[in-house]
């Protein structure tokens, strides 16, 4: 159906920033950019174990993200050190740890940069149909956890209030977020997975009255930057996903210029909900 390679990225770039774009919005509202980033940097501690033990490399990436979120919730819980060490610690650890154990498989040659950096020039139909068919799953709990997780957002005492059960809520919101890194992995790569998750997000905020529009308007600026980036790619030779950050990057700098003032009514936190 997609013959043209271009055409299979625009594709599956598309369809991975209509999922970001929601998942996001909530990274920004609950400031959780550097949890995003100690997730996306443990999906290489995931590739190192999928080539050891022989496993599919996207259910890999989602376990390791996903016990990488548990053990936070864990160390939290004792309160020796605050969430940001913690975090500092997990993520320079799993990273490291992915890295040493490719080093020891002599026997395995792979593209390195690939993973970090993404290459989203070589998706295939496959790849289309995992990113498609995972948002749509990703997407579809969210709808239904929207009001559960807007309310944890605001308040976790006024939802335990309401019988909401703010912990369970954010678990699921954990797994939704491991879900998507371990698919966009292979787009943007695992050092950009957090940009095009945040960036997006945070230029929409300024032109959103609430947060049904800021999640809408975070997709619509992610797809922007993907048929920018990799046109921006094709025309001037260079790597895709970078390209793809750069042009996300650009939009949220015009989405400073001065022109309409700043709200706070697209965040949880400022009565928009």
């Amino acid at each position: 159906m997609f013959d043209d390679f271009f055409v299979r990225a625009l594709v599956a770039g598309a369809g991975l920033a209509i999922t970001t774009g929601p998942l996001g919005c909530f990274i920004i509202w609950r400031r959780m950019a550097y949890f995003g980033d100690t997730m996306a940097h443990s999906a290489l501690l995931g590739v190192a174990l999928s080539l050891l033990l022989n496993l599919n490399i996207i259910l890999a990436v989602f376990v390791v993200a996903t016990g990488v979120s548990l053990l936070l919730l864990l160390l939290q819980r004792t309160g020796s050190l605050s969430a940001d060490s913690l975090l500092g610690i997990l993520s320079h650890a799993s990273l490291s740890v992915g890295l040493v154990i490719l080093a020891f498989m002599t026997w395995v040659r792979i593209d390195l940069v690939s993973f970090l950096f993404g290459d989203i020039l070589a998706v295939s139909e496959g790849d289309i149909d995992i990113i498609w068919g995972g948002g749509i799953l990703v997407l579809l709990a969210l709808v239904y956890l929207w009001r559960p997780l807007i309310a944890s957002t605001v308040s976790e005492d006024l939802a335990e209030a309401e019988g909401l059960n703010p912990k369970r809520v954010r678990l699921i919101f954990m797994l939704l977020l491991a879900l998507v890194i371990a698919i966009a992995m292979k787009i943007v790569g695992i050092l950009l997975i957090t940009s095009l998750l945040i960036i997006p997000a945070a230029a929409a905020r300024r032109f959103s009255a609430s947060p049904e529009v800021m999640a809408v308007l975070s997709s619509l600026i992610g797809v922007a930057a993907v048929v920018g980036g990799l046109y921006g790619s094709l025309k001037f030779d260079t790597p895709s996903g970078p390209s793809i950050v750069v042009a996300a990057l650009l939009l949220f700098v015009l989405s400073l210029i001065p022109g309409r003032s700043s709200t706070d009514a697209a965040s949880p936190h400022g009565g928009g909900t």
